[in-house]
This record gives structure tokens, C-alpha cells and sequence, in this order.
């Protein structure tokens, strides 16, 4: 990243630095808007709360009145003893004069409760007696449910919540004989609540427009509403992990919810508020924070564009005059359409660049033109002097003297010479194959076998489909010689000087081998360094490597190692390219 960034234009880095500092913008805005509405939403849940809170003491309040009333009922002398008469059993009379007791006491006693629907006695008979203004008679099912209930609280206060068929919530106790504590099951009292009522006069305020007041159980079933309009069930409340506010969603619609858990009943108390109603202006806000912020990005970005475009084009067009210099042009002169570099920093660079190209130019024609006029004259002189025709001619005849006179060996010789004053002086293409410069080292070889005789054994394997395998131009010739000079000529025996070539996966070794005393590693370095000039061509070992690396690339080159029999072993690696035959 950090050699990505230090390559990057000018332009380009203006562009990213401004649009990281917009960005560090945007984030520090996010973050104080989240912050900001967080604040908002916690202010909406301290007073939806504190709305919960109100409803939540005061149902509360009345349900503990509903426990004191019910013990009251329960416990009180005259309705035990009217409930243990109709116990041990008597005439109807008798008990239609007990039931109209029963009714005139539980007047007397809860008559003037505010939310008491109707009062509800069941004898262990399962007889009822009811007494009320709303004393709608209890179904089977209800009763059974009642005294089913109150069974497990063995004398305490059971709460029965509303069903379909009644929408009151029955607060019920058993009625046990107090007299000598013997608690034998009198009854059952069940008192009908009016939830609408209670709900509506202690949850005004959480009920108003769009809210909704709500009561879950802890086994999750809605004690209130009976029939909510959403599925109070499905909100997923944290029932029982204390009060807080949570955002849910349910068929699509979201709901914003404030709990609190009852401190006196397994109930969780809600207000649920439709989440658009109150947070649509929030939401409005952040959509059009979010836009303004995005045009202000972009047109930031474009005024970053414009001005840093306004900073890096006169440099650029600078590097390009530079470009221009480098490449031989050294004009300097106002493109169509271009003004006048200003007076900033970069038109003094614009300014002090024309100076100096100038006074380059300058320098140019009064010294460098002359100096080039001075060398074209000389070497035109010197090539004036020997003419490689008047070479080539020379030699000819004394090659056709030789001849004449029956001198075979200075003929041979003589013709070698010519082959290889020709081929290094002639054609300018870097590569020939294999099969030619073969030949220069047959040639080279020819002059040295006249000299040496038998003491030169010079051989060749080369594969006939090598032939126009394309090699560096004199590459081979020098290692010949190389050969001849540091073996051939320190030995008494005859030198075997061998030329062979091997192909595998597309790469050719040409190996040139000697069995004469090998060379030193000392010498081996220094060849290698270029440090040692061997005799002869002057061209070294590592000249050759650099060409063939130039040429072919780092993974081709020069190697050089002793010989398993004794000697030296120099091997070219060299991709096989072919000459096409039609060139």
C-alpha cells in the first residue's frame, strides 16, 4: 500500500486526502447523529415509561384492594356460616332463604367496589350464587376452571384471565372454615372484574391515538386485551428481565414497546406505539441528512477534481516538454490553445525549464554539432583508410597465388581467414542458427589445426534438427578459442576440444568441453567477474552471459564447471527458437 500511494499522480492523492478527510466527516456525523437520536429515543422511553409506570401502580393497587376484598369475603363470619348451612344441606326453602342472606351480605360488604362487575359464590354443591349489577351466570366450563384454579392455591388469590366468552378477569379464593382452624372447603368465591373500565380509566394517557395498552403473562398469553389488534404475543418481549424499550417488528409493521415487569403479579405491563408515528420525522431527518451530506460529497469531490487538476496540469505539461528534451526535441514552444504559465511555483518551474533548454540548445549547436562534424570526419577518414573490399581482394589473391604455387595449407588458411573477417565485420542481426556459426568455429578451427596438427582433436555432435536452433552471433567461437589458448597450449598430449548440443522442454545446452588441466577456481572467478581478459578476441565468459541474458532473459546464461574426465565444461543455455526457412 505504502509503494501503491507513493506512485500515485499528484492529482490523484489531493483527490484521495480530501475525500478521506470528507469521509472522516461523514463518520464523526454519523456518530453524533446516532448518538443524538439514541438521546431522542431514551427521552421517548422515560416518558412512555413513566406513562407505563402510572397505569402499571394503579391496576396494581387495584388488584391488591381485589386480594383484601376477596379475604374480607372469604373470611367474613356470616358468609361461613351461610356457606357451611347450605353444606350440610337442608331444604330448598331453607336455602333460597340462605341464598338471599348471601346476596344482601355481599352487598353489604362489596357493594361500592368501583370495577366489581359481579360477585360469584359456588357452594360444594356447584350451586351458584351471584349478586351484581352485570351477574351474568358463570358457564360450566368457567366454574370448573375457577375452582380448578383456586384448588392450587389452596386459599389464596387465583386470577383467571379473561376468555372469549367473558372478558372480565375473575379474581377467585377458596372459602375455608376459619372456626377452629379446621379449613374444610365451604366454597368457592369468584369475583368478575371490569377490565375495560379499569384499563381505560388508569390507561388513559398510554392509550391515546395510536398506542395501545397491553398485559402479557409470563407464559407469553395476553391477560389484556382479549382481542388485541397485533399479535402481542409475537413481539418477543424480554418478559421478566426488567423494564426497557425495545423496537419490533410484526407482519411488516414496526412497533416501538416500553415494558415493565409487575412487582406484583407474574404480568409484564406494555406500551406499544406504532414506530413510524412517532419516529417519522426522525427517519425523515436522517434520510435528508444522508442526501445533503452525499451532494455535498460529490460536490466537493468535483471542486477536489478541479482543483487539484488546476494544481498537477502545469506539472504534467512540464514532464511532457521533459519527455520531449529527453527524446532529442529541445523546442520549447506553447501548444495551441495554452496561456502563459502563471507566477506560482510551477510557472517559475515552466520558466526556469524554457532557460534551460535554451541555453541547452545553445550549447548543442555551438559545441556538440561540431564535435559530431569533427568524429563523422575522422572515422569517415579512417574507413577511408582500410576498405574491407581492398581486404577481402587481397587475400583473394594471395589465396590464388598460394594455389599457383601448390601452397595448399596457406590456401586453407587464407580462405579461413576471409570466412572470418567476413562473418565479424558483416550483417547486423544479433542471432544466426546454430548451423552457421558451426561453420566460423570450422573455419577457426581449420587455421588452428594447420598450427597445432595432431595435437588438436577437434569434434562435433551436433543434432541435425538444431541446426537453425538460433544462437548469440560469435557466442561459441570465443569459448573455442578460450579452449585452445588455456588447454591445447599448456598440454603435450593431444586436446580434445568437443562441441555438443542437447534439447530438453524447449531449452538447448550447448556444451563445450576440453580434457585439458581445467581451470583454476581462482581463475574461474575472475573470468567470471571480467576481472581476466582471455587472449585472442578479447571477447571474456561474461560478456557472453550478458548477451544471452539480454537477449533471452535472467533464467538463460552461461555455466561453467569441470569436466568429469579432466578439463573444462562450459555450457550455453539457450531457449530453442527457430529461423522460419521462407526469411
Amino acid at each position: 500500500m505504502k509503494a501503491f500511494y507513493s506512485n500515485l499522480r499528484i492529482k490523484y492523492k489531493l483527490v484521495g486526502l480530501i475525500s478521506l478527510m470528507m469521509l472522516v466527516i461523514g463518520l464523526a456525523t454519523y456518530f453524533v447523529m446516532r448518538f443524538t437520536f439514541k438521546a431522542y429515543d431514551d427521552e421517548i422511553y422515560r416518558q412512555s415509561a413513566s406513562a407505563l409506570n402510572s397505569a402499571s401502580l394503579g391496576v396494581e393497587k387495584e388488584l391488591r384492594d381485589m386480594e383484601k376484598l376477596t379475604f374480607t369475603i372469604a373470611t367474613d363470619g356470616s358468609i361461613q356460616r351461610y356457606m357451611d348451612v347450605i353444606k350440610q344441606g337442608g331444604s330448598d326453602y331453607d336455602n333460597f332463604l340462605v341464598a338471599i342472606s348471601l346476596q344482601e351480605r355481599l352487598l353489604s360488604i362489596g357493594g361500592f367496589a368501583k370495577y366489581v362487575l359481579s360477585f360469584h359464590l359456588i357452594d360444594v354443591y356447584l350451586r351458584e350464587y351471584k349478586h351484581g349489577a352485570n351477574a351474568n351466570m358463570l358457564s360450566a366450563a368457567r366454574i370448573e376452571e375457577v375452582i380448578a384454579e383456586t384448588e392450587r392455591n389452596t386459599g389464596g388469590i387465583s386470577y383467571i384471565f379473561p376468555e372469549n366468552g367473558d372478558g372480565a378477569l375473575i379474581a377467585g379464593r377458596q372459602i375455608r372454615q376459619v372456626r377452629n382452624l379446621e379449613l374444610d372447603i365451604l366454597g368457592t368465591l369468584a369475583v368478575r372484574l371490569d377490565l375495560a373500565r379499569l384499563f381505560r380509566d388508569l390507561a388513559g394517557p398510554v392509550n391515546q391515538g395510536d398506542g395501545m395498552f397491553a398485559i402479557l403473562a409470563g407464559d407469553g398469553q395476553s391477560v389484556y386485551p382479549t382481542n388485541p389488534s397485533i399479535d402481542v404475543s409475537a413481539l418477543n418481549v424480554s418478559h421478566g428481565e426488567g423494564s426497557g424499550y425495545e423496537v419490533r417488528e410484526v407482519n411488516g409493521e414496526r412497533f416501538f414497546i416500553t415494558y415493565v415487569p409487575s412487582s406484583y403479579m407474574d404480568w409484564t405491563y406494555l406500551n406499544i406505539q406504532p414506530y413510524d408515528a412517532i419516529f417519522r420525522k426522525t427517519e425523515t431527518a436522517k434520510q435528508s441528512v444522508f442526501v445533503i451530506y452525499l451532494i455535498v460529497f460529490l460536490l466537493v469531490l468535483l471542486a477536489a477534481l478541479w482543483f487539484s487538476r488546476s494544481v498537477t496540469s502545469p506539472i504534467e505539461r512540464l514532464s511532457d516538454r521533459m519527455k520531449r528534451v529527453q527524446m532529442g526535441h529541445f523546442e520549447y514552444a506553447l501548444l495551441p490553445g495554452e496561456r502563459e504559465p502563471a507566477m506560482d511555483e510551477a510557472g517559475l518551474l515552466h520558466r526556469n525549464f524554457r532557460i534551460m533548454v535554451e541555453r541547452i540548445n545553445e550549447l548543442i549547436n555551438e559545441n556538440y554539432v561540431k564535435q559530431l562534424a569533427i568524429k563523422d570526419t575522422e572515422f569517415k577518414a579512417l574507413q577511408a583508410q582500410i576498405n574491407p573490399h581492398f581486404l577481402y581482394n587481397t587475400l583473394e589473391s594471395i589465396n590464388w597465388s598460394a594455389k599457383a604455387v601448390g601452397h595448399k595449407q596457406i590456401s586453407v588458411m587464407v580462405e579461413s581467414l576471409g570466412y572470418l573477417l567476413r562473418s565479424s565485420i558483416s550483417g547486423k542481426e544479433p542471432l544466426v542458427p546454430l548451423q552457421e556459426e558451426m561453420a566460423t568455429i570450422g573455419h577457426y578451427i581449420s587455421i588452428q589445426a594447420i598450427r597445432f596438427e595432431e595435437r588438436l582433436d577437434f569434434r562435433s555432435h551436433i543434432p541435425a534438427r538444431l541446426n537453425d536452433c538460433l544462437v548469440p552471433k560469435l557466442s561459441v567461437q570465443p569459448i573455442v578459442e578460450n579452449a585452445i589458448q588455456y588447454a591445447l597450449e599448456p598440454m603435450i598430449d593431444t586436446c580434445v576440444i568437443t562441441v555438443e548440443a542437447e534439447e530438453s522442454g524447449g531449452i538447448m545446452r550447448l556444451i563445450i568441453s576440453d580434457n585439458g588441466p581445467g581451470i583454476q577456481h581462482d581463475v574461474l572467478a575472475r573470468l567470471d567477474s571480467g576481472e581476466l581478459v582471455p587472449r585472442g578476441t578479447g571477447i571474456g565468459l561474461r560478456n557472453i552471459d550478458e548477451r544471452i541474458r539480454l537477449l533471452f532473459g535472467e533464467g538463460y546464461g552461461l555455466e561453467v564447471g569441470d569436466n568429469k574426465g579432466g578439463g573444462t565444461r562450459i555450457t550455453l543455455v539457450l531457449p530453442v527458437e527457430m529461423r522460419d526457412p521462407h526469411v
